[in-house]
């Protein structure tokens, strides 16, 4: 696993932490049961305090990429299609609601294409 942290970065540091991971772990190149450093551990690797890193894994664990196992650590989640599910419901309460404010499908997907632009930076 490699992280980089980029101080001037307009993300801060657990931000960095989870998208980096995230990311590693959804493109397979930390593969399911990867068994991830400490919080302590990686928090003294990447120069960070212990609290940034375990924000940054209690945020991955709550999306599912992650799981803690006690004392037999912190591991890439094998369902890496948790948060496909997530996001699928997360997606058909938005379809519910635009549909009860009486949007078309067009205006719809716009406004979900402003957002998604929005969060991705684009």
């Amino acid at each position: 696993m490699t992280l980089q942290i980029h101080i001037d970065d307009s993300a801060p540091p657990y931000e960095q932490v989870r998208a980096q991971i995230s990311e590693q772990a959804r493109s397979g190149r930390l593969p399911a049961g990867y068994r991830l450093p400490t919080v302590r551990g990686l928090a003294e690797t990447l120069g960070l305090a212990a609290n940034t890193v375990a924000k940054a894994y209690r945020a991955l664990e709550a999306d599912g990429v992650i799981e803690t196992r006690g004392r037999n650590g912190t591991l890439v989640a094998a369902a890496g299609s948790a948060a496909q599910r997530e996001a699928a419901s997360a997606a058909q309460g938005y379809a519910e609601r635009v549909r009860r404010l009486g949007l078309t499908e067009d205006e719809a997907l716009a406004a979900a294409r402003d957002a998604l632009r929005a969060a991705y930076g684009q």
